[in-house]
C-alpha cells in the first residue's frame, strides 16, 4: 500500500501544481514605511538639486556676495544630507592575531544613488564651484591687504 503525505480529499482531484503554489506574501507595514521614506527623500534631494541649479543660474546672472552665500550654503546643505543618508557607520566586532577582541568600524555605502547624486552635483556645478574658490581666494587676498 502506498501511503501519500497531506490530507486530500476524496471526491476532489488535486493536482500536484496546485499543491506546490503558496500564497503571496503581502508587504508589512515596516517595509512600506521603508519604502515611503526613501520615496520622500529621494523627492526632497531631487528639489535641493533643482533649487542649486537655479541660484547657480542667478549667480552666473549676477555675482553678488549674497547670491554666492546662498549658493555656497545650498551646495554645502546638500553634500551634508547626501553623506547623511547615503553612508552609515557600521561597527563590528572582531579578533586580532592574539586572541583578543577588537573593534571595527566601517564605513558603509547604504544608497548608492544618493552618493551618486552628490558626484553628479559635483560634476555639473565644478565650473561654479572652481569660480567661487576663485572668489574666495582674492577675498583672502584683500583682507590681507586690508590689515
Amino acid at each position: 500500500m502506498k501511503i501519500q503525505s497531506g490530507y486530500y480529499p476524496v471526491n476532489k482531484a488535486v493536482q500536484r501544481g496546485e499543491m506546490m503554489a503558496r500564497p503571496t506574501q503581502t508587504q508589512n507595514f515596516g517595509d512600506m514605511m521603508q519604502q515611503q521614506e526613501e520615496q520622500r527623500t529621494h523627492e526632497e534631494l531631487q528639489r535641493k538639486l533643482e533649487d542649486i541649479r537655479l541660484q547657480g543660474d542667478r549667480l552666473t546672472r549676477s555675482m553678488t556676495v549674497r547670491e554666492l552665500v546662498l549658493y555656497r550654503q545650498m551646495v554645502k546643505a546638500f553634500l551634508e544630507d547626501t553623506v547623511r543618508r547615503g553612508i552609515a557607520l557600521k561597527e563590528t566586532k572582531g579578533w586580532d592575531r592574539r586572541g583578543r577582541g577588537k573593534r571595527y568600524k566601517l564605513l558603509e555605502e547604504v544608497d548608492a544613488m544618493l552618493v551618486a547624486m552628490g558626484e553628479e552635483l559635483l560634476q555639473s556645478e565644478e565650473g561654479r564651484i572652481d569660480l567661487l574658490h576663485k572668489v574666495g581666494e582674492i577675498r583672502g587676498i584683500l583682507i590681507n591687504i586690508l590689515f
